[in-house]
């Protein structure tokens, strides 16, 4: 039962009639309730992209204090969607055993930890622990989504795209506050470590939100009571959802990735290609804040997928065609593209009609599509040392969105798994 539909029931055998003003007092304490399971889930996806994004402004400073080589940076840089994939596919079981209240806490607290654990010595405990707040990290992927579903299934598109905005808002935090703080606090590893301090806060915000949520305390929350387990690895439209899901993050890690080295090639200083990566993530703030509400009341996302997807590859068509006529113009246009992802967030709750089947969903889209993400970044890579140049590896990157146009369509349109 989710936080929004729980109610104070009067007692209807007394022959005294309720207290008066007692019907209000209950609707108060939703409001409340509900309002602080906002704030929870708000704080809970702050924390889902800091402990990432900080690491890359101090990664030359950790290597050479680390005595550490660049095939350890690659490993650390590549944790985060192996993570992604393989985690992200045990958080439904694990919810199904603990409880959704449990699962999430636990994930905070994966996360609180490994970002301590992971400033404490040299590079093999800087792995571990990277891993360990990873961990944490794809877990909350998945259940966050399973939290809305049940708890705010009135308003799923508001609410998701609140999140995600919180998602990217937190990951701009981690890359543009790391550096001052690494001056402020005398080095990398307190940086880097400070940030525990907003997964404890998160992590005690949920817990007190969530004292009286029953539906997300119960064991076999996200498990129908009447048809058992579910697996949907047999179901096409999860499918589907999973290679939209994967083609738009494939494309986000590229670029995350790539877009300051192929913006300096083309005669961008160093400065200015750091800021266009932060102008795509502020795009897709703005977007996530809008469009997932609107398109949550209508009956179909597809039209929205596809439109903001052909912004997106307009953008790598202008990179692989004329990088150095308009940069801010491709950059914009591809960060329009990339802010489908709020919406791939919002297709997950959409497609699915209850929270067992949104939480097998969500595993299973984010599980394989992370997957596929975390070779994009290597196969885009690979191509540009084969062939010299960036022609080959930026056709590549079309094809894909050519695909998250096709697959995005058809997942927007209003089915059920």
């Amino acid at each position: 039962m989710s936080i929004d539909r729980e109610v104070s029931v009067q007692d209807t055998t007394s022959s005294e009639g309720p207290e008066p003003g007692a019907d209000s007092v209950d609707r108060t304490s939703l409001a409340l309730g509900g309002g602080l399971l906002a704030v929870a889930v708000v704080l809970a996806a702050l924390n889902l992209r800091p402990a990432i994004t900080s690491v890359g402004s101090v990664l030359d400073e950790m290597r050479d204090g680390l005595g550490a080589s660049n095939t350890w940076a690659g490993a650390l840089t590549t944790l985060p969607g192996l993570c992604f994939a393989l985690a992200g596919l045990a958080a439904p079981r694990l919810a199904r055993r603990i409880g959704l209240r449990a699962a999430v806490a636990t994930a905070l607290l994966a996360l609180g930890i490994g970002t301590v654990l992971r400033v404490l010595a040299g590079p093999f405990v800087v792995l571990g622990g990277t891993l360990v707040a990873c961990t944490g990290i794809a877990l909350a992927n998945v259940l966050i989504p399973v939290v809305v579903k049940a708890s705010f299934a009135a308003r799923v598109g508001l609410v998701t795209g609140v999140y995600t905005a919180a998602m990217q808002l937190g990951g701009a935090l981690g890359s543009s506050v790391t550096p001052p703080m690494e001056g402020a606090f005398g080095g990398w590893r307190a940086a880097l470590g400070s940030w525990a301090v907003l997964a404890v806060g998160a992590l005690i915000v949920w817990l007190i939100a969530t004292t009286n949520a029953s539906g997300l305390r119960s064991r076999g929350a996200t498990e129908e009571s009447e048809g058992g387990r579910r697996s949907l690895l047999r179901v096409p439209l999860a499918w589907v959802v999973t290679a939209f899901f994967g083609c738009q993050s494939c494309l986000a890690y590229i670029v995350m990735g790539w877009l300051p080295q192929v913006l300096m090639d083309a005669g961008v200083s160093r400065g200015t290609a750091g800021l266009l990566l932060g102008l795509v993530s502020l795009l897709g703030l703005s977007v996530s804040l809008t469009i997932p509400a609107v398109a949550a009341r209508s009956g179909s996302q597809s039209g929205w997928i596809v439109s903001l997807s052909l912004l997106g590859g307009a953008g790598v068509l202008g990179l692989l065609f004329a990088p150095s006529a308009s940069p801010v113009l491709w950059s914009v246009l591809i960060g329009f593209g990339m802010s489908v992802f709020s919406l791939a967030l919002t297709t997950i709750a959409l497609r699915a009609r209850n929270s067992a089947d949104t939480a097998a969903l969500s595993g299973m889209s984010q599980g394989f599509g992370y997957l596929l993400a975390a070779a994009g970044p290597f196969l885009f890579g690979l191509l540009h040392d084969l062939t010299g140049g960036w022609t080959v590896p930026f056709v590549f990157l079309f094809v894909v969105v050519v695909f998250q146009v096709v697959f995005g369509y058809l997942a927007g349109r209003p089915r059920y798994v």
